[in-house]
């Protein structure tokens, strides 16, 4: 039963990335979209056109900082060995601090847009 189990967490992980990856993917095409309008507008060097575009493509970011340690968290789940729960406390640690920091960081360019607006 615990092998059946653990493919079927293994399944949903890999579903799991597939969708950060996903995430990433699309961000990055939306990001990239948004550069190549600013330039052929001659918004790109206005500080406000690359704040909007930072926000937006951290956003993704985050949402797949948030799906790759889900993935983590569904892999380790079934009778995890100390070196695995070791690897997990170690990968959650650094994918929540950069989450962290870079939702901090989109809050100050959120205020500081707010804040000249």
């Amino acid at each position: 039963m615990e092998e059946i189990l653990r493919e079927f967490a293994s399944h949903i992980a890999l579903a799991t990335e597939l969708v950060c990856v996903l995430c990433i993917a699309i961000g990055s095409v939306v990001a990239l979209t948004r550069v190549i309008l600013a330039l052929v507008r001659g918004l790109a060097s206005e500080v406000s056109t690359r704040q909007t575009i930072f926000v937006a493509y951290a956003g993704w970011i985050i949402l797949a900082l948030e799906f790759a340690l889900a993935a983590d968290i569904v892999r380790t789940a079934i009778a995890p060995t100390w070196d695995q729960i070791g690897q997990l406390a170690a990968i959650a640690a650094i994918r929540t601090a950069l989450n962290y920091f870079l939702n901090k960081d989109v809050e100050e360019r959120r205020e500081t847009s707010a804040f000249k607006d």
